[in-house]
């Protein structure tokens, strides 16, 4: 390994990579290794950034608009649900 490729290698260790990715993708890096396994490496990290970053953010957007909506749903029924018990309520104010 070159001293480029020693330096790349120490620093994704020290970042918490595991040896063996870090080895793929150091050598796929330096175009001796299969460049497939670095590209999925690096999906899987960009996954995994994005999932951290969402959770930090107090979760994802999808699910933050799944909240509204179902708050926005609960508001209506309940709305309903009043206008239903009040056009009973006079109903039998009548009778």
């Amino acid at each position: 390994m070159a001293k480029t490729e020693t330096d790349l290698l120490n620093s994704l260790r020290a970042r918490g990579v595991r040896k063996k990715i870090a080895k793929q993708l150091t050598r796929a890096s330096s175009g001796v290794g299969k460049p497939k396994v670095a590209e999925r490496a690096v999906a899987d990290l960009s996954s995994v950034i994005g999932e951290v970053s969402d959770r930090l953010r107090n979760g994802p957007e999808k699910r933050s608009a799944a909240a509204k909506k179902a708050a926005r749903t609960r508001k209506h029924k309940a709305a309903k649900r009043s206008e239903a018990a009040k056009r009973g309520a006079r109903t039998r104010a009548r009778a």
